[in-house]
């Protein structure tokens, strides 16, 4: 349980961070990291061989997050079914969200994911293609058409190069 507790102290909040990009809401960012640790500790050996925790974690937290969303997008299809669609506003508290934070919440999640792993977590293109299972000319063709995208919902800004 040590090596779980110092790896917490060392990562939860830039974990927290970055799940925060990738889904915009504190709580379920907040939510799936702590998921992603209480399947650490419930590892018999917990982080024992296992060569970048944080990594793991974040793989981790993103596969919960990917999950619920799964599950929501089930969900909703049989709530409307049931009842018809009620407005309720995209954005709750819009003093909380930032530009950035409202232009990735409007793009898709695939070009989300790329692009907070890339910019938040600071990764690689191949440490992002491994850690979604995907091939490294996806990742690079996903973060060309994410900077586009949040480009154009971000007037003033230029598309970055990487």
């Amino acid at each position: 349980m040590g090596d779980v507790e110092e790896v917490y102290h060392a990562c939860y909040r830039r974990l927290v961070v970055q799940l925060f990009a990738f889904t915009t809401d504190l709580t379920e960012a907040q939510d799936v990291v702590q998921e992603a640790f209480a399947r650490a500790v419930a590892r018999p050996r917990g982080f024992a061989g296992i060569d970048n925790p944080e990594a793991w974690l974040r793989t981790v937290a993103l596969n919960v997050a990917r999950r619920r969303w799964r599950r929501r997008r089930v969900l909703d299809l049989i709530m409307l079914r049931e009842r018809p669609l009620q407005d309720h506003p995209a954005h709750p508290d819009p003093d909380i969200r930032t530009d950035l934070t409202e232009a990735l919440d409007a793009i898709p999640r695939s070009y989300r994911e790329v692009i907070v792993l890339h910019y938040y977590a600071d990764l690689s293109v191949e440490e992002i293609a491994a850690a979604l299972n995907v091939p490294t000319g996806t990742v690079k063709s996903r973060l060309s058409r994410a900077r586009t995208a949040l480009a154009a919902r971000l007037r003033g800004y230029e598309v970055a190069r990487a």
